[in-house]
């Protein structure tokens, strides 16, 4: 069975960053993540850049890239400016968040949930007339930085109300990597069976070192595309204790040992995941670039 791996270190993983990395050091992890085999690359986010200064060059990051014809951009887009910048850069795909939580989406958006969904409607026809792709993030399902708990219930609701907008791809987001298998799989069936036109996708953080295994639970359970973020950098900088998504390289080792297809040269993936460490300065959390692949190389 294939499942695709979607590349997002270029923009979750060094939004969290304390240190602003160069646009061309930026461009370098795009194409070796290219060369590596990943084909779905989150590569920027068009959000206000006082609000995250990490990822104010979006536009050079776009104009540095190659253009391989089987490679998709994606970018995260909040707002209908973001979206005209988006349009404007070439991008493929936008990825627009909806956060459960009323709390947390005033922070991370200024806005509350019921006009998240309302801009992600309206984003959604905009980018549908202009022929991107669409994928909508229900973030905070598994639990909010703020509020505790989210039912299961609500997110059930939200995947209701954003699936009218017909999305490509429904993505559930463990946005402070507080979810375990048993929720995952009862959130991707249902997310499955309520929004059978959507992929359905899953973004995990490993803040508690659930993520792998809430990320083979979502594969067992339906999901066929899943976040990760080369050497396990990143986080939200408005989640208190958010820390990394989980790694590339780690997370195809434990899919390719269980049979799956990625098309993804993991031990390539793993390299990049040592130059990332050189990049930022310390060693990146991603374990395989230090223990190595079983039997060998793959």
């Amino acid at each position: 069975m294939d499942i695709t791996v979607l590349e997002v270190a270029p923009r979750d993983g060094l939004q969290n960053e304390p240190e602003i990395v160069p646009t061309q050091r930026k461009i370098e992890l795009i194409e070796r993540s290219i060369a590596a085999g990943l084909r779905r690359i989150e590569a920027v986010s068009f959000v206000n850049p006082k609000a995250v200064p990490q990822m104010a060059d979006a536009e050079a990051v776009m104009a540095g890239v190659s253009r391989p014809a089987d490679v998709s951009y994606i970018g995260l887009v909040f707002n209908e400016r973001g979206l005209d910048r988006a349009l404007a850069a070439g991008v493929h795909e936008i990825n627009v968040v909806v956060v459960a939580t009323d709390t947390f989406s005033h922070r991370n958006q200024g806005c509350s949930t019921a006009e998240g969904v309302r801009r992600w409607h309206g984003l959604a026809q905009r980018a549908a007339e202009s022929g991107l792709l669409r994928t909508v993030t229900i973030a905070a399902a598994f639990g909010c930085p703020f509020e505790g708990e989210v039912a299961e219930a609500t997110v059930l609701d939200l995947v209701r109300r954003v699936a009218e907008a017909g999305p490509q791809e429904i993505a559930l987001a463990d946005t402070i990597g507080v979810g375990t298998p048993d929720r995952v799989r009862t959130l991707v069936a249902a997310t499955a069976a309520l929004a059978p036109d959507a992929v359905v996708r899953c973004h995990f953080h490993n803040t508690r070192n659930t993520g792998y295994a809430n990320a083979f639970a979502a594969v067992g359970a339906g999901a066929r595309v899943l976040d990760a973020s080369t050497g396990g950098i990143g986080g939200c900088p408005f989640a208190p204790a958010a820390t990394g998504n989980v790694a590339t390289e780690d997370l195809l080792y434990g899919l390719h040992r269980m049979g799956y297809r990625t098309g993804v040269r993991m031990d390539e993936v793993a390299e990049t995941g040592r130059w990332l460490g050189r990049v930022l300065g310390a060693p990146v959390p991603a374990l395989l670039g230090r223990a190595g692949g079983f039997p060998g190389p793959a």
